[in-house]
Order: C-alpha cells, then structure tokens, then sequence
C-alpha cells in the first residue's frame, strides 16, 4: 500500500500547537482536579511502565513504521529500525522516574509539573533531529517547515501523552489495588 504524499506546512504546525495546548489545558485541569500527590507518589512503577509501552508503541507504530521511509530513516541507521521501539520504551520510562520525581519536589501542582515536563522531554530528541541530523532537509514532507513551529507543537503533543499517561497509570494502579483487595489510595 502506498503512502499518500503529505507536507506538513509551518501554519499547520503552529495551529495544530494551538489546538493541541487547548486540549492540554482541559486534559491537565481534569487530572490536576482528580489526581492528588498521593497518586503520583504511589503510582510510581505504573507510571513507568505505562510511559514505557506507550513511547515503545508509538515508535513502533510511526517511527519504525508508518514513517520510516519518509521521515526517521535519515535520522537512524537502517540496523536500528525495531531496535527503536525497545531503546525509546526504556528511555521514556527512565524520564518518567525523573519527570515524577521532578514534580513532586517542584512548588506548585505536582500533576501539572509532571505533565509540563513531560512535554518538555520532546526539545533534546526534536532538536538533535531537526538540528543535528538535518531532518527537515531530509525529509520531503516536512522541508520549509519552521523548526520553531515544530518544536512548539512536540511540546504541546508531549504534554497530551504524559496527561494520558498519567491518566492511564493511576486507573491501573487503583484497579490493582482494587483487584488485591487493599485500599486504592
């Protein structure tokens, strides 16, 4: 099956940032309402886990996949195809431990903390491809873009997967305590 040819323009990223961060103003108010310090404290290795597979899937699905050919073979070498998923699964979950730790010792609300950090975790990885490996020339679909542009919508992206991940780890963790009968939080 052929993939249809996409560009991907400045405008669109910078109104695809705008929409993204109104949808994480809504997602990180309902989780900064529902999940306390205590759920971020006790939910720790959930969250790991889940930032883990969720970040393994993704890159499963889009880099090694979906957007190889297009996009992230001229960013990694060709050995490293499906080596990807497993390497950015255990580092995502790595900088969840940080980012959750992070948060909890930051002034201020310590589930916004995580998910603001978390959508900082896209700059390093964004700028090494747009900067260091020269992506956007690379690149067909995203050549001429604005790397401000795309570094602005990775950060708003960024702050949506770790609310959902947060999300997901506390459901989990309170199932689980559930399940083993011991009091959810």
């Amino acid at each position: 099956m052929q993939q249809a040819e996409v560009h991907v323009t400045t405008e669109l990223l910078w109104n695809s940032a705008l929409v993204t961060a109104l949808i994480d103003v809504v997602v990180v108010s309902l989780l900064a309402w529902r999940v306390s310090w205590k759920h971020l404290s006790r939910a720790k290795w959930t969250i790991v886990a889940v930032a883990a597979v969720i970040f393994a899937g993704l890159w499963a699905a889009l880099a090694s996949g979906y957007y190889w050919e297009e996009c992230y073979r001229h960013v990694f070498p060709a050995w490293s195809r499906w080596l990807l998923p497993f390497y950015m699964g255990t580092l995502f979950g790595a900088g969840a431990l940080l980012c959750r730790w992070l948060a909890l010792r930051m002034p201020g609300n310590p589930v916004v903390n995580f998910c603001f950090l978390g959508g900082l975790t896209s700059l390093p990885g964004h700028a090494w491809g747009i900067y260091g490996r020269d992506m956007f020339e690379k690149c067909a679909m995203l050549r001429g873009t604005s790397p401000a542009a795309a570094l602005a919508f990775g950060v708003f992206e960024f702050i949506f997967y770790w609310g959902a991940i947060l999300a997901i780890a506390v459901l989990l963790f309170a199932a689980g305590q559930r399940w083993s009968g011991r009091p959810r939080f």
